[in-house]
């Protein structure tokens, strides 16, 4: 699957959680940075990247998004933690 678009989070300063999608996450970590992301993002800076998703395309990355938005934290930071760990037992020989 070749990837074109990213379902992101990122941990806020604040210690809160902001989901989006890009199809190019530095450029996008830089705009959040700078203050020019989102609203939600601009008063909890920096951010910082938890975890990121790739997609074949922008629709795909947004309705991940939609999906990982309806999670409480404590799911979002269990998903990202599944896939962490399924990521790291893939490298493990």
């Amino acid at each position: 699957m070749e990837t074109k678009a990213y379902m992101y989070v990122v941990q806020c300063s604040d210690g809160t959680l902001y989901t989006g999608y890009t199809t190019d996450i530095d450029r996008r970590l830089k705009t959040h940075n700078a203050g020019k992301g989102a609203k939600y993002t601009r008063p909890r800076l920096p951010v910082t990247l938890l975890y990121q998703e790739g997609f074949p395309d922008k629709r795909a990355a947004m309705s991940a998004e939609a999906l990982f938005k309806k999670k409480t934290r404590e799911e979002k930071l269990a998903y990202i933690k599944e896939q962490q760990d399924s990521l790291n037992h893939q490298k493990t020989p």
